[in-house]
């Protein structure tokens, strides 16, 4: 009982300078576990095979083309929900209507459905046998198993971001300012691009940050709205998976990683944009 006592005492004195800091030390402590030693995993374990193995795992054709079809659906998908999201904030905060508090709910639904779900949902949609995709086959046109459809799924999981940053920034602009635009003699389009424009553009570049990391991301929905043929409409996440179900751990992640590192690249690129905006306002 006394070694347990001293035991604790030990124990007591060591964290005594961290009692102060607790929020801090936590933070720290769940920052460490939860991304940097499983980035630092990745790289590790990537950095094994020799560089110019690497460079020839990470830039095969398919993996390339991989690539170039996540990041550039997601680039695509990230204009359409910002085109969108902000006409759909819009009408969410300035309008009243019948039915708006179920749509504003509805706009949450992608943050609850499994992507298995989605990926069902919209293969019902738009297949050749769909409601949408039957009356589009018509004209020639499909959108399952073809990047439209990885674009779409994108679009799906990710447009409720653009949303949710833009409502609170809509909701505490002042409607006086726009009525002292029009009574000085500007037109609706010089009011919005004027007045109402330039306060959204933190909060829609965050919102297009947060939707395109989403979607990047994505893997229930798309592996089942597409036909994952390599060099036609195969992305990164699906590939990485391909890999692990073959047990070639060292290609998986090698891809992971450029993956990641062209994310990263992306996002620092968008955070620097909305530093220069601020800077420049």
């Amino acid at each position: 009982m006394v070694e347990e006592s001293n035991l604790f005492k030990i124990i007591y004195i060591f964290m005594l300078p961290l009692k102060k800091s607790w929020p801090w030390f936590f933070t720290l402590l769940y920052f460490v576990f939860m991304l940097i030693l499983p980035i630092l995993s990745l790289l590790t374990t990537a950095s094994e095979p020799l560089f110019s193995e690497f460079w020839q795992i990470a830039t095969e054709p398919v993996a390339v083309s991989a690539y170039f079809v996540t990041i550039s659906m997601a680039f695509f998908a990230c204009l359409f929900n910002a085109l969108f999201g902000l006409i759909l904030a819009w009408v969410l905060v300035r309008y009243n209507f019948p039915g708006k508090k179920l749509l504003d709910a509805a706009v949450d639904l992608p943050f609850a459905l499994p992507t298995s779900v989605a990926g069902l949902t919209l293969c019902t949609v738009y297949s050749d046998q769909g409601w949408i995709g039957s009356i589009l086959a018509n004209f020639g046109i499909q959108i399952v198993f073809t990047r439209f459809g990885i674009m779409i799924a994108m679009i799906f999981v990710s447009f409720p971001f653009v949303i949710r940053t833009l409502q609170p920034v809509l909701q505490e602009m002042e409607i006086e300012l726009e009525e002292a635009a029009w009574s000085l003699g500007a037109s609706p389009w010089q009011t919005f691009k004027k007045v109402v424009f330039p306060p959204l553009i933190p909060a829609l570049l965050t919102g297009i940050t947060l939707a395109f990391s989403r979607a990047i991301g994505e893997y229930g929905s798309i592996v089942i709205v597409s036909s994952n043929f390599p060099l036609k409409d195969l992305i990164a996440s699906v590939l990485i998976f391909q890999n692990l179900e073959q047990y070639d751990y060292t290609k998986a992640t090698i891809i992971g990683t450029v993956v990641l590192i062209l994310s990263l690249v992306l996002l620092l690129g968008i955070n620097f944009l909305q530093s220069w905006n601020r800077n420049f306002e």
